[in-house]
């Protein structure tokens, strides 16, 4: 593809071609050389990959070359993938043609990856991923992508920091910006009219909190409740390359973001603002000077400025095209989560469409009539919310979600839908989704925390999400818009091996630990309060050092003086190289080896930290499962 790492003599000549970009598409803004209609409308669908065990399939460069789509193409993780519809010009049969090219492109998919025990699955983050699943090991393997990593990691400057907090809080460190392949989208464009360019644009900033209140269906990662959308905090906090200064009232803005002020003359002023504030962190071979095309009467690729565009992430990004031979400008809507399913997703695109084109006239000046900072600030709630979200809406009007959605923007959507158009049973079919939605309330991510709650009563917390996200994979099948779904039964988890086929589904995380330098008095008194019977020991770092176990203690507290044991430490009778196992160990192997070397506790460690452990009283607690009738209900995997 020739793209490269920025830097040198090379980036020198692509920002002289990013310039020229820049300064043709002004040009053409100014000479009023961009299409003027009808408008195109297009989405693009992400999609997981899941096995039969609902976990990541890191498949997709198989299933690429099995599917052989153009329109089928990868992601930055092997456990993704995405499906670029055909533009459609939008009239009467545009939601229509989306839609069965959408579907027969998804079946296909589908199709191909059951060959390879999987299957696909629409969703903004799968609710039972785990930690492991998120490593380089899981990239596509493809330059671009190790390009990618490489520079951002560098940038960054150190560990990429995860800090969310919702019900639940999320705090973590990874070396790898990889996180941000967590999120999936289903991306909608829209084509803008030159006449009405900043306008629609600012119409686009202000509707995105309400829009996103009803789609939202992220709200679980690695197990923690947090926003309804976590997606938003989490693409942003995974790509932060902003590296800590000594000048703490310095203001940097992260290349995630949603804006910081409205639009007031020209689209272009975005564009500037780009280049001006984002480095270019990738570059490419450039041989088109775009100033010449178009005085040799051409229309210019502008891919310098494409390319640098790409890697500025705006909620609401502004994309130039070329349509039939015609350059345009459109809003590409990246605020919706995929899934939970197809019609979901048709009903979002069009009840978002809708309110763009039909935009009132009263409202063409935003900036007069609304505060930046309230329509960013309903961004944000939004996706911490939900349907529970307070709105301060245009002239200062507070309002719920609920009530601004049926009461003022659904009738702007039907008529914006009416006056391309779109015919009546379509307009009715996805807007009375959405209408339906708010009614009951039940979003995706109201669905999933709902369902988590229920079957949490009686169950683990993996064996839920387990149960939720093949629960969500079969509603999903049904077709069914997610308003309409019953909550997961624990009988969707599918057999033993679902559950507990992997360590990780099986070992204790809430650890008591000691450290090498501890009286063994106090490991001795720990262990009789809590009951337990193995003590990791593990150093400063976490990293796991030793293990003390009550039948070592028996041994020494039999044959050592009362005076002897009140000078021992821990590091004097600890069990050195400890044999462990990963999170991603097979629960059959660790069985295994627990067997053949005769011991009856296993330490979890992931690069070398301790994470868990796995005893015998677990394998018998899973015997115990296997052995009763329960196990019979259980469906498939």
């Amino acid at each position: 593809t020739g793209i490269q790492r920025a830097g040198g003599a090379p980036l020198h000549q692509y920002t002289h071609f990013l310039l020229q970009d820049l300064k043709a598409l002004k040009h053409m803004y100014q000479q009023d050389m961009l299409d003027t209609g009808p408008a195109h409308i297009g989405v693009e669908q992400e999609l997981y990959l899941v096995d039969r065990f609902w976990r990541p399939a890191p498949i997709i460069i198989p299933l690429m070359q099995a599917v052989n789509d153009p329109h089928f193409v990868t992601e930055y993780a092997a456990f993704n993938g995405e499906i670029n519809i055909d533009p459609f010009e939008l009239g009467p049969n545009a939601f229509s043609n989306i839609e069965v090219q959408l579907r027969t492109i998804l079946h296909k998919v589908d199709r191909e990856a059951s060959k390879m025990s999987a299957k696909v699955l629409l969703t903004g983050i799968l609710p039972n991923l785990r930690y492991t699943d998120i490593s380089l090991d899981t990239m596509t393997p493809m330059k671009r992508y190790e390009l990618l990593t490489e520079v951002l990691q560098e940038m960054r400057g150190g560990d990429f920091e995860f800090h969310i907090e919702g019900i639940d809080e999320l705090l973590i460190k990874s070396n790898t910006p990889l996180f941000e392949a967590c999120n999936t989208s289903f991306q909608v464009h829209y084509q803008l009219h030159p006449g009405s360019f900043v306008s629609q644009y600012n119409w686009a900033q202000a509707i995105a909190g309400p829009v996103l209140s009803c789609a939202v269906n992220s709200p679980v990662l690695l197990g923690k409740r947090l926003w309804k959308e976590t997606r938003l905090a989490l693409f942003q906090q995974s790509i932060d390359i902003r590296q800590k200064v000594h000048h703490s009232n310095r203001e940097r803005t992260a290349r995630v973001h949603f804006g910081n002020q409205w639009v007031r003359d020209s689209l272009v002023e975005v564009f500037e603002d780009n280049v001006a504030r984002f480095r270019s962190i990738l570059s490419a071979e450039v041989q088109e000077d775009a100033m010449q095309v178009l005085e040799q009467g051409g229309i210019p690729k502008l891919k310098a400025f494409s390319m640098h565009n790409g890697t500025v992430y705006r909620w609401n990004r502004i994309c130039y095209g070329i349509t039939k031979g015609k350059p345009h400008l459109r809003v590409e809507n990246r605020l919706f989560p995929s899934g939970p399913t197809v019609a979901d997703e048709m009903a979002n695109a069009a009840f978002w469409i809708g309110l763009m084109h039909g935009l009132p006239d009263e409202y063409h000046d935003l900036p007069k009539m609304m505060d930046f900072d309230d329509a960013k600030g309903n961004f944000k709630r939004a996706a911490i919310n939900g349907l529970e979200t307070e709105f301060r809406w245009i002239n200062g009007k507070r309002i719920k979600a609920g009530k601004l959605i049926r009461k003022e923007l659904l009738p702007i959507a039907r008529a914006g839908l009416e006056k391309a158009k779109i015919d009546r049973d379509t307009i009715d079919r996805y807007l009375n989704i959405i209408e339906e939605r708010v009614e009951t309330e039940q979003t995706g991510a109201n669905w999933i925390l709902e369902s988590q709650a229920q079957l949490k009563r009686k169950h683990p917390k993996s064996e839920t999400l387990v149960a939720i996200t093949a629960a969500m994979h079969r509603r999903m099948e049904s077709g069914e818009p997610v308003h309409k779904w019953s909550l997961a039964a624990f009988s969707e988890v599918g057999n033993w091996e679902c559950r507990y086929g992997h360590i990780d589904q099986l070992m204790t995380r809430d650890l008591y630990t000691v450290r090498a330098e501890d009286a063994v008095s106090l490991v001795i008194n720990l262990m009789d309060w809590r009951q337990i019977r193995h003590m990791p020991v593990e150093n400063e770092k976490g990293e796991l050092v030793g293990l003390l176990t009550s039948a070592q203690l028996f041994h020494h507290y039999s044959s050592e003086t009362e005076e002897s044991l009140k000078k021992m430490k821990v590091r004097d009778i600890m069990i050195r190289g400890v044999i462990t196992v990963t999170p991603d160990t097979r629960t059959l192997e660790a069985f295994q080896l627990l067997y053949q070397k005769k011991i009856d506790c296993l330490p979890v460690v992931r690069d070398k930290h301790l994470v868990g452990i796995v005893t015998e009283h677990d394998f018998a607690r899973l015997a115990g499962y296997l052995m009763s009738s329960e196990s019979d209900e259980q469906e498939p995997c």
